[in-house]
């Protein structure tokens, strides 16, 4: 396109970000295909933390309506700068801290990193207050990593009962993030694992009527196919959409 004159290129990034987005939907539809227990209506969320509001919009103008943030600060500024996208919907996709929970209401529409009895009562505290009923996820951490969030196995009974006695906060499903490989196949029998507590939760909610509980979160630009495969019901995928640039106001 030209302005003033002179010939002006759109950065290539940005240009590709369409492709990208549906090259990766392909992907997911592909994959979602070939196995019998994949879900056939996968959630893509993009995820937008470190890119900017400019790459927000690229992605939203293709299709795009849902994206991930992990930091509450750096999500807060892009949202403002995108709250003329009307359709646009944010999730929390990081660590929450408790001191954060007061920015939540009105800004994202999902919680993905649910994982501390702590949390869920900063978050019902505040979620009271405001007079609104939250949809959340209880991050599973499945391996056992030490540097990662997530409530382990053995524990998940416990923060399942708690987070139940809160009426401020609807329990949408479990969340997971495996362990980096330098092929993401070693972790496909986590991800099959991750289904199997999914679905055994789900059936028992199921006889408790709590249709709600619907969503499996796991997958990511490396591996989503495969947590497709097995079950994802929602992926998180960034730089396969948006390529590598750091965010900067």
């Amino acid at each position: 396109m030209k302005k003033n004159g002179k010939t002006v290129f759109r950065d290539f990034e940005e240009i590709m970000i369409a492709e990208k987005l549906t090259e990766v939907k392909e992907r997911i539809k592909k994959a979602a295909e070939k196995s019998p227990q994949a879900d056939k209506n996968v959630t893509l969320v993009a995820v937008s933390k470190t890119f900017p509001p400019s790459s927000i919009r690229e992605a939203y103008e293709a299709g795009q309506k849902i994206f991930g943030e992990n930091k509450v600060q750096e999500a807060l500024d892009k949202i403002d700068k995108c709250k003329d996208l009307s359709a646009a919907e944010f999730h929390m996709i990081g660590h929450l801290q408790s001191n954060k929970v007061k920015y939540i209401p009105g800004v994202f529409k999902l919680i993905h990193s649910v994982d501390r009895e702590s949390l869920v009562k900063e978050m019902h505290k505040r979620f009271q207050r405001e007079g609104v009923k939250h949809d959340i996820l209880v991050q599973i951490n499945l391996a056992r990593e030490e540097q990662k969030g997530g409530v382990t196995p053995e524990k998940l009974d416990d923060l399942l009962e708690y987070i139940l006695q809160c009426n401020s906060l609807n329990l949408r499903g479990f969340m997971f993030m495996p362990p980096f490989r330098e092929d993401p196949e070693d972790n496909r029998y986590l991800f099959k694992k991750m289904y199997e507590l999914f679905s055994s939760y789900k059936d028992q909610f199921e006889k408790s009527d709590m249709k709600d509980f619907d969503t499996l979160s796991m997958g990511m630009s490396a591996d989503f196919e495969i947590a497709v495969e097995e079950g994802s019901t929602m992926v998180r995928v960034g730089s396969k959409i948006f390529g590598k640039r750091t965010y900067n106001k």
